[in-house]
């Protein structure tokens, strides 16, 4: 039998032998394994789950003119093109014209309503977000002060002059005026000023006005860090003509402000959970050394070296580290998926790297934990040992 072999199963009949310690010993370590692996999951996932969860609250990066008055669509598309596609959620390009309904000088807004599905998921439409050309999503304020709902149907007129003010009938051909008659297929309620506009498709706003490739602002969603946000911004003003991209503090701050203070607690509530678990295998192991003594102080009569009498003990305790860290790294992806489904309502992805991680720090603790238990094994005198004292 090779001394590997022998050794292994010398310190495993030992744990056996002491089954109610060693078991209490093991629940320490894979508990404090458990809580370290679904708390370093949680920790490198919170990012990912707290990015889509400020999603909602809408943009979090703008474009803007930058030496002009309007945004084009190429400049748009360059420095969307400079974000990484995995991290762009959604873009919004809108355009602003004043029109006139029913006589009523009101502010029109043309985007891209699938983007803006993403970048605002914050509004609430009382209907159906527009699908086509020749439908229109109205502001709940414009709404009521209009009395439209949803499946009415509105003209809006817009000067091709410049003129903001209605004219009559018989004066239209004289005013140059154009106009787009539209289905209303919902209300937009969101608390803020874009209650008081009427949304319409970029095609519908070129065809009203007569005027094509022209944007007053861009909004978009992008998920990742406040560092990289800005190095973002700052590249796309450096890099693109005629564009300036602006965070939007409010979103961008709240988020980096939640995420440290999250993390911060993760990381001191995983330093804790070991240091417990430190405690609890260090007294385990002394009560079996105090218990061994008369075992330990025979061997050394009979000529057992302190060294060796070492790797006993540590061997026993680097094992039910090694069991209890793979114990734990299971149980702590599982731990980390129910918090994951109930915190933020969507799952979290393995990472197999843990693993060893896990495993290694429970090793590492648990060899920690042992020297001092280890060190009294070797200070017990055989003489007085061996006459009871």
């Amino acid at each position: 039998m090779k001394r590997q072999t022998m050794f292994l199963k010398m310190i495993t009949a030992s744990l056996l032998r002491r089954r109610s310690r060693m078991l209490v010993a093991l629940l320490a370590i894979a508990v404090g394994a458990t809580i370290l692996s679904g708390l370093v999951t949680i920790y490198y996932d919170v990012p990912r789950q707290m990015g889509e969860q400020f999603r909602n609250y809408g943009a979090n990066m703008i474009f803007t003119p930058s030496g002009s008055d309007k945004l084009s669509t190429d400049a748009i598309n360059k420095a969307k093109g400079l974000i990484d596609s995995n991290e762009l959620v959604g873009t919004a390009p809108y355009r602003y014209e004043n029109i006139t309904v029913y006589e009523r000088p009101l502010m029109a807004a043309a985007t891209d309503f699938e983007g803006a599905e993403k970048t605002c998921p914050y509004w609430r439409i009382d209907g159906e977000w527009p699908s086509k050309n020749g439908e229109a999503l109205v502001g709940k304020e414009t709404a009521e002060t209009l009395d439209l709902r949803a499946g009415d149907t509105v003209t809006l007129v817009y000067d091709l002059e410049g003129q903001t003010t209605a004219a009559k009938p018989s004066e239209k051909a004289e005013r140059n005026q154009n106009s787009l008659e539209f289905k209303v297929t919902g209300i937009l309620d969101t608390g803020g000023n874009e209650e008081k506009y009427i949304f319409v498709s970029i095609a519908d706003m070129e065809s009203l006005t007569g005027k094509s490739d022209i944007f007053d602002m861009t909004e978009l969603s992008v998920s990742a860090s406040q560092e990289r946000l800005s190095d973002y911004a700052e590249k796309i003003s450096s890099e693109v003509d005629g564009l300036s991209a602006r965070l939007v503090k409010r979103v961008t701050q709240s988020e980096n402000t939640v995420l440290s203070k999250l993390q911060a607690l993760v990381l001191l509530v995983t330093i804790i959970v070991l240091l417990l678990t430190m405690i609890c295998v260090a007294t385990t192991m002394m009560a079996v050394v105090t218990e061994r003594r008369k075992e330990v102080g025979l061997r050394k009569a009979l000529g057992a070296s302190n060294r060796s009498i070492i790797f006993e003990f540590m061997g026993e305790g680097l094992l039910l580290g090694a069991i209890g860290g793979l114990l734990g790294s299971i149980f702590g992806f599982i731990f980390a998926q129910a918090v994951s489904i109930n915190v933020f309502n969507s799952s979290i992805q393995f990472h197999w790297i843990l693993i060893p991680i896990t495993i290694l720090v429970s090793v590492l603790v648990t060899g920690i934990s042992c020297v001092l238990p280890v060190r009294s094994a070797t200070d017990v005198d055989p003489a007085l040992v061996l006459k009871g004292e």
